[in-house]
């Protein structure tokens, strides 16, 4: 049985199964397999996309139902993914809440441009031209707030212009409030752990880098602190000695006694930790499992280690 239609995530193994299983009493995925199988058809256009689409996506019980499903697809040619259930049904939504976001976002800028006198589809055909971070895949992976000395600082300037020009822009504000509650939520699943000595992997916001201004992870740190934990902190690219200038002023600013809760190499930071969160991509944070001991919880920023079910009790992923 497949099921063709947009349904919220949940559907499927919450409503439709059970209901089909208490009609025909049958067991579903031993006498009978439910595939989910979202269509991506626009109106107007649904029969060309009906051939022609992005991608062919079923989610399924077991690998034998997508199959048995996916042969229906043997003359379109598109990419065809096998998945489970649950990334079938969120997928449809993940995709109409961005394009309504692109939508909302091309009607703020056009708005700003009008007031300034710009021409915005000048702007945005431009904007368009960028396939390397603008129209790509660049940015949209789950995980940690973003920061750093430029995507702040633009938002603020840019939303504090729309002020000055009486030009209502409520998805450019909801931003950076957007970007503040993901340092929150991971401030709340270190203090979840309920444990005392916690170990931060990553204070730079991009690996590599010894940038700290506007760093969501020197606010997490400021935080943690501010709730009277026990902190160490290891970033390769950070060091009392290279720092300097304003990013240097920035940090010490915010947490007078930085120099103090630094370490010098990721088995100390772990060795002396309860908690470890893993805050950038640094390559060296990727291999810590062999180090990890008994108890201690890793609380994962990036996804470090790559897919996972889930959280378990000692592994908490912070948007999976």
């Amino acid at each position: 049985m497949a099921l063709r239609s947009t349904v919220l995530p949940g559907t499927t193994t919450g409503m439709l199964i059970p209901t089909l299983e208490a009609a025909s009493g049958r067991h579903a995925g031993r006498d009978f397999s439910v595939c989910m199988n979202p269509e991506f058809l626009r109106e107007g256009s649904s029969l060309n996309d009906f051939y022609h689409p992005p991608f062919t996506i079923i989610g399924a019980q077991n690998e034998t139902a997508g199959q048995k499903l996916a042969a229906l697809y043997a003359g379109i040619d598109a990419p065809l993914h096998i998945t489970p259930i649950g990334v079938a049904e969120m997928l449809k939504y993940a995709c109409n809440c961005f394009h309504g976001v692109k939508v909302t976002f091309a009607n703020e800028i056009g708005n700003l441009c009008k007031a300034l006198g710009t021409d915005s589809h000048e702007v945005m055909r431009l904007f368009c031209e960028d396939k390397k971070l603008n129209i790509s895949p660049a940015y949209l992976r789950p995980g940690f707030a973003f920061g750093g000395s430029c995507l702040g600082k633009d938002l603020r300037a840019m939303v504090y212009r729309a002020k000055e020009l009486d030009v209502e822009a409520p998805v450019l504000s909801a931003v950076l409030e957007s970007n503040r509650k993901q340092v929150l939520r991971a401030f709340e699943m270190v203090q979840s752990a309920r444990r005392r000595r916690v170990g931060v992997l990553g204070l730079s916001f991009k690996a590599g880098t010894d940038d700290l201004r506007e760093s969501p992870l020197v606010a997490l740190v400021e935080m943690l602190i501010g709730k009277g934990l026990s902190l160490s902190v290891y970033d390769g690219a950070v060091s009392s000695a290279g720092l300097i200038g304003a990013n240097r002023e920035y940090v010490e600013r915010e947490i007078p006694h930085i120099w103090s809760l630094m370490r010098g190499s990721v088995n100390e930071v772990v060795d002396s930790s309860d908690v470890i969160v893993i805050g950038n991509n640094a390559p060296e944070f990727r291999d810590i499992q062999p180090l990890l001991k008994g108890e201690q919880i890793v609380v994962d920023l990036v996804r470090a280690f790559g897919p996972r079910a889930g959280d378990d009790g000692h592994y908490r992923g912070i948007s999976w």
